[in-house]
């Protein structure tokens, strides 16, 4: 039987320097952390762990190396966003680039306020025109449940970009003479 309380106590502090030298950031490290002794655990349950140092260094980098490719996802899926959203000030008057500029910048603004899944399946249907299969394969989901995050997802924009226009725009008063 495998003393996790000592394996963790033991070799711990060589897999937070492994994983917080890689991140170079303290919650992403701390989930690493976490991540390299589920994984440890998972793998000792399949086969009998000789080396715990050299295994838990391996399962370090690899958690910390995903998380470093999940950040540079999320990067490109924000700047795709900005980038997506640029607007072409040639084509529209003075009023109208400031009017979809600031619409550009509350759109964003609502989509960070999403939930993850639902920010992720409507810049990948809305605004990378994927279709619901691709999408359900790349999150792991089924094309039903794409559905259901977009509509809420839809449903939710709606609402924040609903209050950020009133918040914007008042309603104006007829001034009486």
């Amino acid at each position: 039987m495998t003393d996790w309380s000592q394996i963790v106590q033991e070799h711990g502090p060589m897999v937070w320097r492994t994983v917080y030298r890689l991140v170079n950031h303290e919650a992403d490290a701390a989930d690493c952390f976490q991540r390299t002794f589920v994984s440890a655990l998972q793998l000792s349950r399949q086969e009998q762990i000789r080396n715990w140092p050299g295994i838990l260094k391996r399962l370090a980098t690899a958690r910390a190396l995903d998380c470093l490719r999940q950040r540079q996802r999320e990067w490109r899926r924000w700047t795709a966003l900005r980038e997506g959203l640029s607007i072409d000030r040639k084509t529209l008057g003075p009023v109208l680039a400031a009017q979809s500029s600031e619409l550009a910048d509350q759109l964003r603004q609502a989509l960070r306020e999403l939930d993850e899944a639902q920010a992720q399946v409507f810049i990948l249907a809305c605004l990378e025109d994927w279709p619901y299969e691709e999408i359900a394969q790349h999150l792991g989901i089924t094309a039903n449940h794409v559905g259901v995050l977009l509509n809420r997802a839809r449903t939710a924009l709606r609402e924040r970009l609903r209050s950020h226009e009133s918040a914007a725009f008042p309603p104006q008063t007829e001034k009486k003479s």
